[in-house]
């Protein structure tokens, strides 16, 4: 699923503390993946992914520490100071963000579509959803 430009709305967010901020270029309407793979669970990690080039660090690179297990390709990156992950590296997408709809500063986001996802048998969900390692390519 690529969006086109047209589509899309700047969003403003960061973690609690303000040590990090970005900004995101996505629909006003967000397509959101609840993932209930072990990290997802504890963390209530619900997110939306966006291309690489839609996703802009403004603050705070130096304020994140990242975590990462099992294969190390999802990159959890995570304000050193308030603890919050605003975002992160997919192991699903490794080339865009997966963005917390709940991080972004309220008054751009029009509507929220839940989709479930089963990251405890990531393989088998990925074959299933084939459209999410899509989600972090630019429409051609």
């Amino acid at each position: 699923m690529s969006v086109s430009d047209s589509d899309v709305v700047r969003h403003s967010g960061g973690c609690h503390c303000g040590g990090v901020q970005f900004e995101v270029w996505a629909p006003a309407i967000l397509k959101v993946i609840k993932c209930n793979c072990t990290i997802c669970t504890m963390k209530q990690n619900h997110h939306f992914i966006v291309p690489e080039s839609r996703f802009r660090l403004i603050e705070g690179a130096e304020n994140l520490t990242t975590y990462t297990f099992n294969t190390h390709k999802a990159k959890h990156m995570f304000c050193k100071t308030c603890g919050i992950q605003s975002f992160y590296r997919p192991r699903s997408n490794p080339d865009g963000y997966g963005v917390m709809p709940h991080c972004l500063v309220p008054g751009t986001v029009d509507k929220i579509e839940y989709e479930s996802f089963d990251g405890r048998e990531w393989e088998s969900s990925m074959a299933k959803h084939p459209s999410i390692s899509e989600r972090s390519k630019l429409p051609e």
